[in-house]
């Protein structure tokens, strides 16, 4: 994998960029639909490709490990080849159903112990399975195993969690090191930056990261509850200090205007369950401001849901229309709210892509940070 600068920005942080992958460029910064089960709900392959024009998708290590199982993705050649999306993939660790599974799971030194969601079964993550794991889903994008810290979370608790995820990580490291790809392309690790919203262990654990000299970086562990500025303040610190010719991934962020405000400050890559998960619950995110298309104003309106936007699902239905589907709970409707909302996603990160390139992002960003969180 290798990683072009295309563009910085005069008046900020933010820098265009392209990510070179086996299964083709990712032209930054960029959005990645979050695929937990191998697909992006609502959605199929053909729509990501051409009407959303996704890059890249995510999978989910935790749930493609207990469905289908490794066996069968192996069988089958890799995520690629079981659901049918032939650009690259990324997958998490784990490590934040580990966070969300705080009722269910003990963390040591040596790994994570916890029960499956499905049946109640138990089963044990370490750093060397979880690359295994990785390995057999086929990701082009792999992540390290690591802790993902609540918040709020003590001080104590954040630096004993900052050093497990800092030895894990070079578990990993090892492991990726001393193993092959199994289908004939190559898989990059990624290591991610935690210490919660404290300053000093931001620095040190983006400085250890740095260090390990891989060839992407990822900053977790924001966007758990956090205020927002908190959120910028640790994404800035951590920015400054990763490396600039490798690619940064801010991990689960966010809303238009957290993507925009971070791509600010130098971050290449996002992902987040928003646009798909508030799709299905009438939460629309347009050019415009976002738009709850249940309330009763849009009976009636039967003008395009983005005329603005362009793309098949935004301009062919009305939100009358979509409205209708989404009261009436038609699976249709859940369709077409999340094809806008990620063609939104997508637009949105390619429009500051233009704007970095044309010199011209700062002032862009500010008029569309107070559009885009704008309540219709």
């Amino acid at each position: 994998m290798k990683f072009t600068l295309s563009a910085n920005d005069r008046q900020s942080n933010a820098r265009a960029g392209v990510v070179h992958t086996d299964h083709g460029d990712i032209e930054t910064p960029i959005f990645m639909p979050v695929g937990t089960a191998g697909t992006v709900k609502a959605v199929h392959q053909r729509e990501l490709e051409h009407d959303i024009q996704a890059q890249i998708i995510l999978g989910n290590t935790y749930h493609l490990y207990l469905r289908p199982g490794t066996g069968l993705l192996q069988q089958a050649g890799g995520l690629h080849k079981f659901n049918g999306w032939s650009k690259p993939i990324l997958t998490d660790s784990g490590g934040y159903q580990v966070y969300s599974l705080s009722e269910n799971r003990k963390i040591n030194d040596e790994g994570v112990t916890f029960k499956s969601h499905i049946d109640g079964s138990k089963h044990v993550f370490t750093p060397e399975n979880v690359m295994d794991i990785q390995r057999a889903i086929g990701a082009d994008i792999i992540m390290a195993l690591d802790e993902c810290t609540p918040y709020p979370c003590e001080y104590d608790y954040a630096k004993k969690s900052l050093a497990i995820t800092h030895q894990w990580l070079q578990r990993c490291i090892r492991r990726m090191d001393t193993t092959e790809p199994l289908y004939g392309y190559q898989q990059v690790l990624f290591p991610i930056v935690q210490g919660s919203v404290y300053k000093d262990l931001r620095i040190q654990s983006a400085e250890f990261i740095a260090a390990q000299n891989q060839q992407g970086n990822a900053i977790g562990g924001l966007s758990v509850g956090e205020p927002h500025q908190l959120m910028y303040e640790m994404t800035d610190v951590v920015c400054n200090i990763l490396p600039a010719d490798k690619p940064r991934y801010l991990m689960g962020v966010g809303t238009p205007e957290n993507i925009l405000e971070c791509i600010a400050l130098g971050v290449d890559m996002f992902d987040c369950v928003m646009p798909t998960r508030n799709a299905r619950n009438g939460m629309l995110f347009t050019t415009q401001g976002i738009v709850n298309i249940r309330n009763e104003k849009w009976k009636d309106d039967l003008s395009p849901i983005d005329a603005e936007l362009g793309g098949y699902a935004s301009t062919f239905y009305s939100k009358a229309y979509l409205r209708h589907l989404i009261i009436n709970k038609e699976i249709l409707g859940a369709q077409i709210a999340t094809i806008h909302n990620l063609t939104f996603y997508l637009w949105l990160v390619k429009e500051a892509r233009k704007q970095i390139l044309n010199g011209t992002f700062g002032e862009w960003k500010n008029v569309m940070v107070k559009k885009v969180s704008a309540r219709l």
